[in-house]
């Protein structure tokens, strides 16, 4: 971004603590002093634990140019405000004040904005848009997975009025949350990865959730392009409560399920469309696969070349072919695609294969976890070509409230199912884990329960030997990427 003082004032109603020059120049947001540049606007947010108004004289001597604030700051900071010319801006509410500066913002952006929701997949799959339309030009895209009320405006505002491609990823918790981030956002074109099990707790049904993913749908204007998962049995709905048809929105469909069939597709599946064919999982379980697209390219109804992933599991085939669409929507031809999702790595925590000093692969999956990416995690790492042992370490998926045994129960079953050699669950819910995979047949000397990441970590050092693999995945409160970095550090 690059606003005045001045516009900032006005846009977030503040009122002027300490002035400074009107047209001083603001280049960059945060609310983390650490962080700070020349020419930053810092935001002093009062936190639970942190209250960032503490920090505000380390902000404005580290180069902050403006300052907003909801309550009073020590003398100390006022003054090395004015000796350095930085603005401190009273404001009510310091989360609408960014909402409220990302609004004005996006009215500036003179590039295609990108929106993408999904139960699973949306880091993932937003890096490899990233990555695609990199291609095409410039773009900014969500830094890790700061989806929320916060990540989302300051994604905006990270992007330069002439970026080509701002990709926007959206979390939400509840009804009418992506709506209202969309409210601001606007974006032209939506990317729903898939309709899972995440949340549930909050919103009690499938459906619910599809129809908050909807709402993404729904924001789009009449032109914009809604790229929807074929495979998945609730696109359907998502696709109707968004009234996208009757709204003028144009569909597009992706299936990476190597199973997607011209002579049955019907509806929106039936017009533009990506998919893949004749997939193949090398021995680190990364795949290989034939790309076809249909409707993109004028005077020529097929189009398809062959791509290759160096991000493990059949779950970044659907991702890929995501990617795809958006690229080809956005005028790239099909050999820049697969060069561009060729080159793609996984991000640190998500399918991340790590090799140990003493001989051992660990795949890093500890960012998060829900029924619907540990069961793709586990069918990953079943597929992996390892020379000893295979030990899943399994904890606890928050979110999923009278879900939640049944949940862990079922991937119990799942490892049982698969012939994983050891399994180290983790918490209390991950206790469900272990006992269902016993039931399953799993020898009990085969299966250690574990309080905490700590005590998971002991008992998988005693385990682990050279040319095993260790699976390692759980919802981040878990805290098991202390186990990774144990391992492996």
């Amino acid at each position: 971004m690059h606003l005045t003082v001045t516009e900032i004032a006005e846009a977030v109603s503040a009122r002027i603590v300490v002035a400074a020059c009107p047209e001083t120049g603001v280049t960059s947001i945060t609310w983390d002093s650490r962080t700070v540049e020349a020419g930053s606007l810092y935001v002093a947010i009062a936190g639970e634990r942190v209250d960032g108004h503490d920090f505000a004289l380390d902000a404005v001597s580290a180069g902050a140019r403006c300052v907003l604030i909801t309550h009073s700051l020590p003398d100390e900071a006022i003054a090395r405000a004015q000796e350095l010319g930085a603005a401190i801006l009273l404001v009510k509410d310091a989360q609408e004040a960014i909402t409220d500066l990302a609004r004005v913002w996006r009215g500036r952006l003179c590039g295609r904005v990108v929106g993408l929701t999904g139960s699973n997949g949306k880091t993932t799959t937003k890096n490899l848009v990233r990555d695609v339309l990199a291609c095409a030009g410039s773009v900014t895209a969500t830094r890790g997975n700061q989806n929320n009320e916060l990540g989302v405006p300051n994604t905006l505002l990270s992007a330069d009025a002439d970026t080509q491609n701002v990709v926007v990823e959206m979390g939400m918790r509840g009804l009418g949350q992506i709506e209202s981030l969309c409210s601001f956002v606007r974006p032209e074109w939506g990317i729903v990865t898939q309709v899972g099990e995440s949340h549930i707790e909050l919103l009690g049904s499938r459906e619910n959730i599809a129809r908050a993913k909807s709402e993404l749908i729904a924001a789009l204007p009449e032109g914009g392009i809604a790229f929807l998962n074929g495979v998945d049995d609730m696109s359907d709905f998502v696709w109707e409560n968004a009234r996208g048809a009757e709204r003028g929105v144009r569909a597009v469909c992706f299936d990476g399920s190597g199973e997607y069939c011209e002579e049955k597709a019907s509806g929106w599946r039936a017009g533009r469309a990506v998919w893949a064919t004749d997939i193949l999982l090398d021995d680190a379980g990364c795949a290989s696969f034939t790309l076809v697209a249909r409707g993109f390219s004028e005077g020529a109804e097929h189009e398809s070349a062959l791509c290759s992933l160096a991000l493990s599991g059949l779950h970044n085939v659907h991702n890929a072919c995501a990617a795809a669409a958006v690229g080809l929507a956005a005028g790239l031809s099909l050999k820049v695609i697969v060069e561009a999702l060729g080159a793609a790595k996984p991000e640190s925590g998500r399918q991340e294969m790590l090799k140990a000093r003493d001989g051992f692969t660990v795949v890093n999956d500890a960012y998060n976890a829900n029924p619907d990416s540990m069961r793709a995690a586990l069918s990953t790492f079943a597929a992996m070509r390892v020379d000893g042992s295979r030990i899943a370490v399994l904890g606890d998926m928050g979110e999923l409230g009278d879900f939640g045994p049944a949940g862990h129960r079922e991937m119990g079953s799942l490892v049982a199912e698969l012939g994983i050699d050891w399994l180290v669950s983790v918490g209390d819910l991950g206790s469900l884990i272990a006992g269902a995979a016993e039931a399953g047949g799993m020898s009990a000397e085969r299966v250690f329960r574990a309080v905490g990441a700590a005590d998971a970590l002991e008992i998988v050092r005693k385990l682990v030997e050279p040319g095993d693999a260790v699976l390692v995945k759980a919802s981040h409160s878990v805290g098991l990427e202390r186990v990774v970095e144990g391992l492996v550090g």
